[in-house]
């Protein structure tokens, strides 16, 4: 008995590894084996220090790109690496980008710097884990990789600050194969092809969600080989709802009605990105707030309201597992004295005071539960944990309070924190499917085990 996991474990390591390379070795004889080499331009020419106007427009691209939210340590130097990334292949760290030349960049030239960001691709030659997003950062123009490099160069100050390595164990561990993985998954190509898109400011979205903000990355669905199922909208996985990350789950951007964005108007997405929250949701997942608060809200209101207009051109995956017609059966039957259900009771008991018997709350500050799409995610952690955890709306610059709820692990069992999940899915006209005791049992098993890493690194707020 106590074999059994440890050999489900290898063999699945296994079969990752030979998924890689059987599959990759169609990939490698076939791929392109050399990158596009970039030009300098007049401004990065002949080893020119860039103008000031470079610069800005390099800090720019690097926050929409979110460089920092991976690339900072907790309570660490602003792009000195040294955050953990946690993988189901083990933990990584982030490097120091910082512009150093011991520990960090500060040797990399332009042709370095371009073969890293949008190739994957170390100035050793080897290749980087694609935790680093280059699948999405390969499609980025040749204008902002030299703003951008221009930046990191001279906009960032250096900081000594030594790599860690990844806490990947053998098999996973040898880095040839990932040579193979990126030659099958990430072919060499140019930057993206606008001239598709209905007008600029859709070809503009596109470009900010697809390549800067590298969305994919965390909400579209991977394959058994860990790559993107789609990398644009030509694929219909694009955007569809990813796995779970730090216990939240990435959710369906697409035009799903249900689990997606299709009741969203496009200020509501705009909205969400600027300042955490809209008139009916917020963002409660810490690895979306740090995208809210690095990233987007930082970003021109005319970049937001382009981001919002793409997402809008996506349509359903017509994949619902859910379902929501609002109905006031519920309020009716709580109105009349009807609380014979355990999960009737415990929402009134621990619920009703902020959300209310409707469910929708009140505006701005606190979410709706009717129709809300991370209440009807086929996947309920998310939902689970902010029971059992509690959660709090970011502080941005626009919306500063932040406004949050109680973690109720501490009062409330694994099977009443079912009942009372099962309830919040199917009241006032939400349909999903039951969650049972196991489901909560393993949230908050997850929730301990990040309590505990949180403590071995010690204070993670920044």
């Amino acid at each position: 008995m106590t074999t059994k996991k440890p050999v489900k474990k290898v063999l699945l390591t296994l079969g990752i590894v030979g998924a890689l390379v059987v599959a990759g070795m169609y990939g490698y004889a076939v791929a392109p084996t050399e990158t596009r080499k970039i030009e300098p331009g007049p401004q990065l020419a002949a080893g020119a220090k860039p103008d000031a106007g470079l610069i800005e427009k390099g800090r720019y691209v690097a926050t929409a790109s979110d460089c920092i939210a991976c690339h900072t340590a907790p309570s660490g130097k602003a792009f000195a690496g040294g955050r953990v990334i946690q993988s189901p292949i083990g933990n990584m760290y982030s490097t120091n980008i910082t512009p150093d030349k011991a520990t960090g960049i500060g040797n990399y030239t332009l042709d370095d710097f371009d073969r890293a960001i949008r190739h994957g691709i170390t100035p050793t030659g080897g290749t980087l884990y694609p935790a680093m997003p280059f699948p999405s950062y390969a499609r980025m123009s040749d204008d902002d990789l030299r703003a951008l490099y221009a930046y990191f160069m001279h906009g960032v100050a250096p900081a000594s600050a030594a790599n860690r390595a990844a806490d990947i164990r053998w098999p996973l561990s040898i880095r040839w194969p990932l040579g193979i993985w990126r030659k099958t998954f990430v072919p060499v190509q140019g930057p993206m092809d606008l001239s598709k898109y209905a007008d600029q400011r859709i070809a503009r979205g596109a470009y900010l969600v697809q390549s800067l903000g590298h969305c994919g990355t965390c909400h579209t669905p991977r394959a058994a080989t860990l790559n993107e199922l789609a990398l644009d909208e030509s694929g219909p996985e694009y955007l569809a709802g990813g796995p779970l990350i730090d216990g939240w789950l990435a959710v369906n951007l697409r035009g799903d009605k249900v689990d997606g964005m299709g009741n969203w108007s496009e200020k509501d997405i705009v909205d969400t990105l600027k300042t955490g929250r809209n008139s009916h949701s917020g963002v409660l997942g810490e690895p979306m707030q740090d995208v809210v608060l690095h990233s987007t809200q930082n970003m021109t209101d005319d970049d937001l309201s382009a981001m919002a207009g793409y997402l809008k051109t996506l349509p359903a995956t017509g994949n619902k597992k859910a379902s929501f017609t609002a109905s006031t059966a519920t309020v009716d039957a709580i109105m009349s004295g009807d609380d014979s259900q355990r999960g009737v009771q415990l929402y009134l008991d621990n619920c009703s005071a902020c959300h209310r018997v409707d469910g929708k709350a009140s505006g701005n500050v606190f979410p709706a539960l009717p129709g809300n799409p991370t209440v009807l995610q086929q996947d309920p952690s998310s939902l689970i944990r902010v029971i059992l955890a509690g959660a709090r709306l970011p502080s941005t610059k626009t919306a500063p309070s932040e406004l949050g709820m109680p973690g109720f692990a501490w009062r409330l069992s694994d099977e009443e924190t079912a009942h009372l999940t099962t309830f919040v899915r199917n009241a006032w006209g939400n349909k999903a499917a039951p969650v049972g005791a196991a489901d909560v049992a393993k949230v908050r098993k997850a929730l301990k085990d990040h309590e505990i890493h949180e403590m071995d690194k010690g204070d993670t707020k920044h």
